[in-house]
């Protein structure tokens, strides 16, 4: 081994070594969200030498990512490019020997099998349960592994998901919870040390997977508070008796219909969400939330506010109408990073 070859300090690891790096160069990874949890996996996947990385996204770079988004930088911003495009050229940078596969695109039941077929291990850099429970039937119904990963305030989970030996996400919540119901980054803030300690976790896991050293993943959850200096791992034995994903084999998410909606609204520059699933929808409870980020206007069954140059129009079921736009993913990604999904 050369001293000054690329993967040397990762090589002479034991737990790694030549053979270790090898099945790295041969492995393949999506990671799907390159916000701020997807950007560091992303990043330290790719400079571990990982062969392929499909990146994927729906979104633009905003000035307000800059804070905890690792991967962009202001000129990406200022030009809205989008993340999956930014993403894609700061990796080849730092690693050209690395094949990059930007996708622009809200991942969804009907195209999940051509961005994740393939794939040896996927990374959850998302900031919404919805595809959080799609990648989970996906991955239990391919037996591909995925790792489980979320960050609001200074708060993190992680968990790594090995179809048929560890349990899966439907195994500790067998149903998203209800539109507006949990806080997001837009509403209760987050820090970007906590984002970038949470996507580490879930890139060194995954390298635990790619090469070879699937006795070392570490089984259950893990919570972590790093603003109270509070890390506390949760013990799952294995997946749970009668979970309806890896139990009973089914998969709902992967219906076409299951998920959120988005459509353009003829003849205005608008576009309508619906979040996913019939569950309550509490109005009073996500004003109190968006209030702390927003300029919330309340008239009773419905609730109005700005976000990036958007107006946001909330009803009572959940339905928003966001003005302004007429491209749905935009729409979505504004619902969910501030109403949630």
């Amino acid at each position: 081994m050369d001293a000054t070859d690329r993967y040397s300090r990762q090589i002479l690891y034991p737990e790694i070594g030549p053979d270790g790096q090898r099945r790295l160069g041969a492995a393949r990874v999506a990671v799907v969200g390159l916000g701020a949890l997807g950007c560091p996996a992303a990043a330290l996947l790719a400079r571990a030498g990982v062969g392929r990385l499909d990146v994927v996204d729906r979104d633009l770079v905003e000035r307000s990512n800059l804070q905890r988004q690792t991967l962009y930088t202001d000129a990406d911003a200022a030009a809205g490019r989008p993340k999956a495009e930014a993403a894609a050229r700061a990796l080849s940078e730092a690693n050209p020997d690395v094949e990059i596969v930007p996708h622009l695109r809200d991942l969804s039941a009907a195209d999940a099998d051509a961005v994740l077929d393939g794939a040896d291990a996927i990374v959850d850099g998302t900031d919404n349960f919805d595809v959080r429970f799609l990648l989970n039937d996906w991955a239990v119904k391919h037996d591909v592994p995925w790792v489980y990963a979320a960050a609001v305030g200074a708060s993190g989970l992680t968990m790594p998901v090995i179809p048929g030996r560890t349990a899966c996400l439907r195994c500790l919540f067998e149903e998203p919870p209800p539109a507006g119901s949990a806080e997001t980054c837009d509403t209760a803030g987050v820090l970007g040390p906590v984002t970038t300690v949470v996507g580490a976790l879930a890139a060194l896991e995954t390298l635990k997977l790619l090469a070879g050293r699937e006795d070392a993943v570490r089984r259950g959850l893990l919570q972590l508070d790093l603003w109270h200096n509070d890390l506390r791992p949760v013990a799952v034995e294995g997946p749970r008796e009668g979970c309806p994903c890896c139990g009973r084999r089914e998969f709902p998410f992967l219906a076409r219909g299951r998920g959120g909606t988005a459509s353009s609204l003829c003849g205005r520059d608008a576009v309508s969400v619906r979040p996913a699933g019939d569950g309550a929808f509490d109005l009073a409870a996500t004003r109190d939330r968006l209030q702390r980020a927003y300029r919330v206007v309340d008239v009773g069954s419905i609730l109005r506010f700005d976000v990036d140059g958007l107006r946001v129009t909330l009803f009572a079921d959940g339905r928003a109408i966001v003005h302004g736009t007429t491209d749905e993913a935009r729409a979505r990604a504004v619902y969910a990073r501030t109403v949630g999904s």
